[in-house]
């Protein structure tokens, strides 16, 4: 039986991951762990007298909220053994990779919750969720990388990218601990029902025009939020430490994608795409959506490893269905 903590569960992929756990029979007590209030969705999973969820709040881009959490009477009621970091993916994130003394608060977090995992005598298994859009991409869109394939550790690299691949590395670091298991999986663009994305640094933020460079049309791989949480489960039942690829079977260029989550992109040409990254830094600005190997190569992920060692694999197709208002849009559905 586990007993497992859940960053960002008041997020949408954190509140997946909690209701997927919440119905594993081999999950004994869950601590969510939110920046606001509990979702409306939880409620009737905190009613009763002894509910196997509790909640608690907590920044967990600051050394004293994260220490407090792991120190406190909830943590200690709740045995935990098990910690899922869902990094920020909310409306909350819509500004990119906001900093914290310095640091990136995607990366901020990073290291606070490793650490205090480390440093807590009851926690030994640590499941991360990180992004495939740190892998270096060779020209064109037949990239098809598996876990092996290099970071993309050029010095230019776009700052939301960079946060990324700082948390990677955090995470990688300690994949041969002897006493915390630790588990990364890499996912790429995350769908939930609703059409709405997550995880996406060419898509973050809120719905509205975006540049891409004139010429290309990047191919880009896509997973259900629901595969997402039950690759995360086969993680905490795993004995396996390391880094797996989590992906469903479907890719789309960028251009629909943008197109059916209201964030249509428009081409233009490589000096244009330079002056408005110039100009976005010049106003304190992320740069992300003006430059970027992602916006010009595309790819798609092998996830053999994760069939091999966790016995995960996609179930959920995502299509195209007609919204309210007749427009097209992603959709989730069991295959």
């Amino acid at each position: 039986m586990k007993n497992v903590l859940v960053t960002h569960a008041d997020e949408p992929i954190g509140r997946r991951v909690v209701k997927t756990l919440f119905h594993d029979p081999d999950v004994r007590r869950i601590l969510a762990v939110g920046d606001g209030p509990p979702p409306r969705a939880f409620d009737r999973f905190l009613a009763g007298s002894e509910p196997r969820l509790s909640y608690s709040r907590a920044d967990l881009a600051r050394h004293r909220p994260v220490s407090a959490l792991f120190h406190s009477p909830g943590f200690r009621e709740a045995e935990i053994d098990t910690l899922i970091h869902v990094p920020r993916h909310g409306a909350a994130a819509d500004a990119h990779a906001p900093i914290v003394a310095g640091v990136a608060e995607r990366t901020a977090e990073a290291r606070l919750v490793l650490q205090h995992c480390l440093e807590a005598n009851d926690v030994t298994s640590l499941v991360a969720l990180g992004s495939a859009f740190v892998y270096r991409l060779p020209p064109g869109n037949a990239n098809r990388l598996d876990e092996e394939s290099p970071l993309d550790l050029d010095p230019d690299v776009v700052p939301e990218t960079r946060s990324w691949i700082d948390c990677d590395m955090i995470f990688h670091g300690e994949l041969h601990n002897d006493r915390v298991r630790v588990v990364l999986l890499r996912v790429p663009t995350v769908v939930a029902e609703g059409g709405f994305v997550y995880l996406n640094p060419l898509l973050a933020g809120p719905p509205g025009l975006r540049l891409r460079r004139l010429g290309y049309d990047p191919l880009c791989a896509l997973v259900s939020d629901k595969d997402v949480a039950r690759a995360v489960q086969a993680a905490v039942h795993s004995r396996h430490p390391g880094i797996y690829n989590v992906a469903g079977s479907e890719a789309v260029p960028l251009s629909l994608l943008g197109r059916w989550t209201r964030r249509p992109s428009l081409p233009v040409p490589r000096g244009i795409l330079a002056a408005a990254a110039r100009a976005a830094q010049l106003l304190g600005r992320d740069t992300t959506g003006a430059s970027g190997s992602h916006l010009r190569f595309g790819f798609t992920l092998d996830t053999r490893r994760a069939e091999r060692e966790l016995g995960f694999r996609a179930t959920n197709r995502i299509g195209l269905a007609r919204a309210g208002d007749g427009s097209l849009r992603l959709e989730t559905a069991s295959l």
